[in-house]
């Protein structure tokens, strides 16, 4: 600014009838609009006093458009889509599993027409939301009844407040898992009134653990899935076959946690095996707890299926409503029930599947497209490869097995003298307008394209000419 020059600031009311700024009122509202100008202003005169703002800085038009770029800003969900090329593809900080286009447009449905939730639409009473997918649950699963809650935390809480609530629940100590974000088993008991009694050691637990550890206060024999972790070497446990004899032999039922929880043999698919929902109830446990968010490839929900007078107890419980999901969860998880009744066709329309079997000859002829054009845009200063990679469930879900897969390998060129490089190009990669996530390893930044379908892919590399900017 010139020495001796005034800058003079424009009124509020000369701003507002500025036609760009009505444009802006149209959009987002007077008072909103209002607030953006003051706001505006307000900086603009502190910057004057220090002498930081030029006469065209304080234009009626550069104030605009300052408004312009600050209302949107507001406006933009903090909620945002990425590409998820970390090569876990149910990775619990991403949001899990991607509905397949059935549930989509069932949940767009229920946003914007009422909903028979709570309706019985033959006898024009109030029904049961369960009831919506509960027929859907015992087919696929071999259960007597089934209800649905909020996540599977929230379903073991349930169960164990239900039945367990001041007294022992008998679980093997190398069964105590931890999930994400620090939630323990031992915990969530806690929360729900039960009383842990753990039996056996880390590494090995027998039978005869289970059985010196029943009493008269016992209400449960659980077991929990490891499926976060796995532990090899001098090992031993017990099967649900061997513990349900013990525990109908006492009078008390047998739950498992399954966790992740999937409702097919995942080997038909070329994939590891996980003991699916119908195996545990034929096993003969009592209850079974899972997610719907996993393996399952669904909507963020738990679900307890199982013996019907105890579902129904755990139905009763006051914190059944506290706990229940709402329209959107339930219209998205019976599209994808559905979908299991027809499993010829699932790998192809459960996207949850359909990215787990995706063939690496696939994602190599991906690599080998995307490599110009990405190198094009990092220019010299990073050297990219296309390379096989190794890719994983997650959530979870079969933590020691990996899946072969095939990525972008980015790494900083001989000589560079960038700071940092790896971690400055990461940061760019998640400034762009659809982040782009990956993982550094090994002095190496992984752009696996195991989650980057072909439908997906005009989008991602539009946005690769940001990265030269």
């Amino acid at each position: 600014m010139t020495t001796g020059q005034t800058v003079r600031l424009p009124s509020v009311d000369r701003i507002l009838g500025d036609a760009a700024c009505l444009t802006l009122i149209a959009h987002y509202g007077r008072v909103q609009t209002l607030a953006c100008a003051r706001a505006v202003l307000a900086e603009l005169r502190t910057a004057m006093l220090a002498g930081a703002v030029c006469e065209e800085g304080a234009s009626t038009i550069a104030i605009v458009a300052q408004m312009a770029e600050r209302l949107q800003s507001q406006s933009r969900s903090q909620l945002r889509a990425v590409f998820n090329l970390t090569g876990t593809v149910l990775h619990t900080n991403l949001g899990r599993a991607l509905l397949p286009d059935a549930a989509v447009q069932a949940v767009v449905e229920a946003l914007q027409w009422p909903m028979n939730l709570e309706f019985d639409l033959e006898t024009g009473k109030r029904g049961d939301r369960d009831d919506l997918v509960e027929e859907l649950l015992r087919e696929l699963t071999g259960a007597e009844a089934a209800t649905i809650v909020n996540n599977n935390a929230a379903a073991v809480l349930l169960m164990l407040n239900t039945l367990a609530q001041n007294r022992e629940v008998i679980v093997s100590r190398g069964e105590l898992v931890e999930i994400g974000g620090a939630f323990r088993i031992p915990d969530v008991m806690t929360r729900a009134g039960a009383v842990l009694r753990e039996v056996g050691s880390t590494n090995r637990t027998h039978l005869a653990d289970y059985a010196n550890g029943v009493n008269e206060d016992t209400a449960l024999l659980m077991k929990v899935h490891c499926s976060n972790y796995a532990i090899t070497g001098f090992t031993k446990s017990v099967e649900l076959d061997e513990l349900v004899p013990l525990a109908a032999k006492h009078g008390v039922p047998t739950a498992v946690d399954l966790g992740s929880g999937t409702l097919v043999d995942l080997a038909q698919y070329g994939l590891p095996h996980e003991t699916t929902v119908r195996e545990t109830i034929a096993a003969g446990a009592d209850l079974v707890t899972f997610s719907g968010d996993k393996l399952l490839g669904g909507p963020q929900c738990g679900v307890i299926v199982g013996r019907a007078d105890l579902i129904a107890k755990i139905k009763r419980n006051p914190l059944k409503r506290a706990l229940r999901v709402g329209k959107l969860t339930l219209a998205a998880l019976a599209p994808v029930l559905q979908l299991y009744r027809a499993p010829d066709l699932l790998a192809e329309r459960l996207t949850t599947l359909r990215l787990l079997t995706r063939p690496a000859a696939a994602m190599r002829a991906q690599a080998e497209t995307l490599l110009p054009l990405l190198q094009g845009a990092l220019g010299m200063q990073y050297v990219v490869t296309a390379e096989a990679m190794k890719s994983q469930i997650g959530s979870g879900a079969l933590p020691v097995d990996q899946l072969p897969s095939f990525g972008l390998a980015l790494r900083s060129a001989p000589g560079s003298r960038l700071s940092n490089p790896l971690g400055t190009l990461e940061q760019r990669l998640r400034a762009l307008p659809c982040p782009v996530i990956g993982r550094i390893g090994q002095d190496t930044l992984w752009l696996d394209l195991r989650c980057l379908e072909t439908a997906h892919e005009a989008a991602f590399t539009a946005q690769l000419a940001e990265l030269s900017a």
